[in-house]
């Protein structure tokens, strides 16, 4: 008898209860994170533990993921690299620098537009936008 890993199904269940962003800026990751812990109180930080690697025409790309975990709910935050060397973590965001994911609780929309208003006025944000789950095609790329 042969199992099968059902990839589509595993990645589906990664994304429910979750709200992604799409943020196109001109800085750093690290400056970047600076800033968002700085102007929203978080604490993102780098989780190598989680760092994605893909391998692509002979080679391996890195995508660094920071987190923030709320305190005293389950609420957790990733922020993902979008792009390493030329390679995209999701190719058919190619204008995207980072992808924020909000996982295990659904974020209330006022929340979420908060977010996404203060980090469109940080310094170098030139785009926040909110992305649905049938927009990514690459969903497993995200999958840690």
């Amino acid at each position: 008898m042969k199992l099968r890993l059902d990839v589509d199904e595993m990645s589906d269940d990664f994304f429910v209860n979750t709200r992604l962003l799409g943020i196109t800026a001109t800085t750093k990751n690290y400056q970047f994170c600076i800033q968002l812990n700085n102007n929203l109180g978080f604490d993102f930080r780098l989780n190598s533990e989680y760092e994605i690697v893909l391998k692509k025409k002979g080679r391996s790309y890195y995508f660094s993921v920071y987190q923030y975990k709320e305190p005293n709910t389950p609420l957790v935050h990733y922020l993902y690299q979008n792009q390493f060397d030329g390679e995209y973590l999701l190719p058919e965001f190619k204008h995207m620098d980072f992808l924020w994911l909000m996982k295990h609780e659904l974020v209330e929309d006022e929340k979420c537009q908060l977010i996404k208003q203060i980090v469109r006025n940080l310094n170098g944000v030139q785009m926040v936008v909110e992305l649905t789950n049938e927009q990514i095609k690459n969903k497993g790329n995200m999958v840690f």
